[in-house]
């Protein structure tokens, strides 16, 4: 297993524009550390820079500047055949000809030790509880998606990686597969607990699979942590709002006399050393939100039932403010009623509407 250091990575791009060129930045300044066996996800919207920053783990684009470190050794002095990279795509990257055995095989055929394959088959077999022998005939037309992605995967173990890359390898699978291969691959992952780099766009892959969690946004990582710790605490709203399900509730206010004051929720008490009239956005999820007969009253402009967790979203608005409440599947509401809100002020936070930093 190798230890992965990135310091001060950065990358650019050159895109036409018209007659002309403009530099895109798609990696500022990213520094982190993925430890031996850790698997560390890396999330964040379509466009944030996951996948180039996955390809400059891998050795597939260098960096414009910053370091890249497999065992503190520099990246670019490792010949590519040493670095160790088991590495599975959004689409398998099967070659279209070959049978799943010459797949799963070539680098052990390589090597001379293709005799390993049917052991190393049949061991991912036991883990994962797929029956990979009955592929082993079949060509990627073959194959439907989960079964290719599998392919993938038993792929790179095949190599005896040092390093795990994965590039969304679930994206283009039903939710219902999805769900199903994200508990094999962490089956494989406790069974050969290989250092692994997971890049998707879905929280709850990420929640399932990794150790840790970055947050990247606009080619910086964010934040890194646990998900509870992004859960709890953010450090700004975009990681607030990122993470979660629903998306945490944002309104408007400002500050006055060091407490918050919005178009329909007052009086929470802030830090104090904020001048009254700054601009501050509150959060709260839709489990902050009680029924009260003091609280402020909410249209119900829709309703979404959870039948096995037995509860249910409740989207409502007033005073143009829309909000989601958490609510026993039970509570008998409708569209169009007017329930009564209240927030508990133990789990509200607070962001700079400028800067969109959490205020502590």
């Amino acid at each position: 297993m190798s230890t992965i250091t990135l310091s001060h990575v950065n990358k650019t791009f050159v895109q036409q524009v018209g007659d002309g060129s403009t530099r895109i930045t798609a990696i500022r300044d990213v520094s982190f550390k993925v430890a031996q066996g850790e698997v560390l996800a890396i999330i964040g919207p379509s466009g944030s820079g996951k996948s180039t920053l996955l390809r400059l783990i891998a050795g597939l684009a260098m960096p414009d500047s910053g370091d890249i470190l497999y065992d503190n050794v520099p990246l670019d002095q490792i010949e590519p055949m040493q670095r160790g990279i088991g590495m599975v795509f959004q689409d398998g990257a099967l070659m279209p000809h070959w049978e799943t055995r010459k797949s799963v095989g070539f680098f052990l055929w390589l090597r001379r030790r293709d005799h390993e394959v049917p052991a190393r088959m049949q061991r991912i077999a036991q883990i994962t509880g797929i029956g990979l022998d009955q592929l082993l005939e079949r060509r990627p037309s073959q194959l439907s998606g989960g079964e290719r992605q599998r392919v993938g995967v038993a792929r790179a173990l095949a190599r005896d990686p040092r390093l795990f890359l994965f590039d969304e390898p679930f994206s283009n699978i039903d939710a219902k597969l999805r769900g199903s291969a994200r508990i094999e691959l962490r089956r494989l992952l406790n069974e050969f607990p290989v250092t692994s780099v997971y890049v998707t766009h879905d929280q709850h892959e990420a929640i399932a699979l990794s150790d840790r969690i970055a947050v990247m946004d606009e080619g910086q990582i964010v934040q890194i942590g646990t998900y509870q710790q992004l859960y709890t605490h953010p450090l700004n709203q975009f990681v607030a709002q990122f993470m979660g399900t629903p998306p945490i509730n944002i309104v408007a206010g400002h500050v006055d006399g060091h407490r918050w004051h919005g178009r329909t929720f007052s009086g929470f008490e802030v830090r104090h050393d904020l001048a009254d009239g700054t601009a501050v956005n509150l959060g709260f999820r839709a489990d902050a939100v009680f029924i009260d007969d003091d609280g402020e009253n909410a249209v119900v402009r829709e309703i979404t039932p959870f039948y096995a967790e037995r509860y249910q979203w409740v989207e409502v608005e007033s005073m143009g403010d829309v909000w989601r409440v958490q609510l026993p599947l039970e509570f008998d509401v409708r569209v169009r009623d007017i329930i009564k809100c209240a927030l508990n002020p133990d789990l509200l936070y607070f962001f700079d509407a400028k800067t969109r930093r959490r205020i502590g």
